[in-house]
């Protein structure tokens, strides 16, 4: 099953993101075929704000699980975390 983590940024903590970035990629590569699709939300300056994944996971226990040990979550970046079941429907790459 895949999920959509859809993350907003706290104001002004574009720092917490810089600082904890290496982290979270290592996090996210750490998860292999699991995450299918990841990146940040910009602001018009391309500054970050916030960051959507696209990861499979066995259930929401598992993907609340995931989301919550995500060193930009444990470092307090997020304003707001949405967690939402999602159904790859178009040019999924995956699909036969």
């Amino acid at each position: 099953m895949l999920f959509t983590v859809i993350c907003k940024d706290k104001v002004n903590h574009l720092d917490v993101r810089m600082e904890n970035r290496p982290a979270h990629l290592e996090f996210l590569a750490g998860l292999g075929d699991k995450l299918k699709a990841g990146g940040p939300f910009t602001d018009d300056d391309d500054t970050p704000i916030g960051s959507m994944l696209v990861i499979e996971a066995a259930d929401r226990a598992e993907i609340e699980d995931l989301a919550g040990r995500d060193p930009y979550a444990k470092a307090g970046l997020f304003q707001s975390v949405e967690i939402t079941v999602w159904k790859w429907l178009l040019k999924n790459p995956e699909s036969s």
